[in-house]
């Protein structure tokens, strides 16, 4: 299994050079992955010496089941892949892709009635240097009030309209990478894995904010400065056709905009307040959108050119489907245990050390998703108030949330908020692992460092 999940990266990564779609490799690899822990589902499960339960979601169902008169180890192999985790992982893995085509949609349905004009018509500089910093400061803003994911599609689209050169547009999409990610670190509800360990127990809201923004800020902001010292000169805006708009136009763009970017805001407040799934706040976003946009055009005879049903026709399918089979995959691993075997590997090799293991997980997370790297490290860990390192709020909880939350820059596969740039700017893996890439893991390691001086100091 691990061997095919290398190639099946390796593959990925040279795409360009093969000649096949990312997509397509991904859902292979996905499906691939499954099978093989079908076919050797018995000797990945028990220990093949004393036939105990090797992982401990196995344990935890033989543990349940046991006590059934009908059991029967080897078919409850089966069940417990088929019935109980391909279906768990399925659910986990579906609410990302729901919550990315619905924040996709809506950010189409804005762009569909130009709604990002008005904002990049308030951006006058052409001075590439500028820009680059504009960007990446509101970026790593707005992340931690909406999440990487949403906020990394909304300001892709809004750079198609800022950037005409494509190459210089990969390098202000790949700082948008950087932020993004930075900015969802320090934020409870601006990373996947941060909310993990929020809802856990783990770290509090005030705390983690008080402790990752300066370590996540510094992440960003060094990248940002030998970037921007590189960039000199003025841009090339695209040209765009420059519409005349009646007032109920300019009216249905101004109110497409708020009315969409409000509702994106609103995803987080409901995760919040009501501890909805985030998916369940944008389906709900999307549908509202729909229906007003909807009701709107029909009113002015134009729902035929301007239907939401239209618009889905242009959302980036590739990606979603790119993102379903790296997401099959990565199950396939923390089910059989990989994952978990591999958190056991490290905390024997650092001698149960908070920053060899957070900063190497952080590492890892570039190449297999944060999630269940985190979810494995809970696992393995339990909070501990006689710890300092494992209380809540500890050195080790603290330092995961910044290292899985930042390491995923380091290449574009290894966040959501790179598989949703690199769908949309179709950016390639191998030019972001020359250009972005060292950037990414310089800022990573500046942050550990100041994460590490406050800690110490403070």
């Amino acid at each position: 299994m691990i061997i095919v999940f290398v190639l099946g990266y390796a593959a990925i990564a040279l795409e360009h050079k093969l000649k096949i779609d990312k997509a397509a490799t991904a859902l292979m690899l996905g499906a691939i992955m499954w099978i093989l822990f079908v076919i050797g589902k018995n000797s990945i499960l028990n220990d093949s010496a004393t036939g105990e339960p090797a992982t401990k979601a196995w344990a935890e169902y033989i543990a349940e089941h046991s006590q059934d008169p009908d059991f029967n180890k080897d078919e409850a192999v089966s069940k417990f892949i088929i019935e109980e985790q391909s279906l768990h992982h399925l659910g986990e893995t579906s609410e990302v892709l729901f919550f990315l085509l619905g924040a996709m949609t809506v950010v189409a349905i804005i762009d569909k009635h130009n709604g990002f004009t008005i904002i990049t018509d308030q951006i006058t500089t052409r001075s590439k240097s500028k820009l680059l910093w504009m960007l990446s400061i509101l970026t790593f803003f707005m992340s931690a009030v909406l999440d990487n994911l949403t906020t990394t599609i909304v300001m892709v689209t809004l750079l198609n309209k800022l950037v005409g050169d494509k190459h210089l547009r990969w390098i202000y999409a790949g700082m948008i990478v950087l932020a993004a990610n930075a900015g969802g670190a320090w934020s409870p509800i601006g990373d996947v894995t941060t909310i993990m360990l929020w809802i856990g127990g783990q770290i509090s809201a005030a705390k983690v904010v008080a402790m990752l923004i300066v370590p996540s800020l510094v992440s960003m902001i060094v990248p940002l400065v030998i970037l921007s010292a590189q960039m000199k000169g003025e841009l090339e805006r695209p040209q765009l056709q420059a519409a005349s708009l009646a007032p109920e136009d300019k009216s249905l763009q101004t109110f497409c905009l708020y009315w969409g970017v409000g509702s994106l805001v609103m995803v987080p407040v409901l995760k919040t307040l009501l501890h909805l799934p985030p998916y369940m706040g944008m389906i709900l976003a999307l549908g509202l959108f729909w229906l007003i946009t909807d009701i709107i055009h029909h009113k002015k005879g134009d729902h035929k050119d301007n239907s939401v049903i239209k618009i889905l026709t242009d959302v980036d399918t590739p990606t979603i489907l790119f993102f379903l089979g790296i997401l099959t995959a990565v199950a396939a691993l923390q089910t059989s245990g990989h994952l978990t075997g591999m958190a056991g590997i490290l905390d024997s090799a650092f001698n149960s050390n908070s920053y060899g293991i957070g900063l190497t997980i952080g590492v890892l997370s570039s190449i297999v998703d944060n999630v269940p790297l985190v979810a494995a490290s809970m696992g393995m860990y339990a909070i501990d108030p006689a710890s300092a390192d494992l209380m809540q709020d500890g050195t080790f909880w603290q330092l995961l949330a910044y290292a899985a939350g930042t390491g995923g820059s380091i290449l574009i596969i290894g966040s959501a908020a790179g598989v949703a740039a690199m769908g949309l700017e179709k950016i390639e893996f191998g030019w972001y692992l020359k250009h972005i890439s060292w950037l990414a893991l310089i800022g990573y390691l500046a942050g550990a460092a100041c994460f590490w001086l406050i800690d110490t100091c403070f």
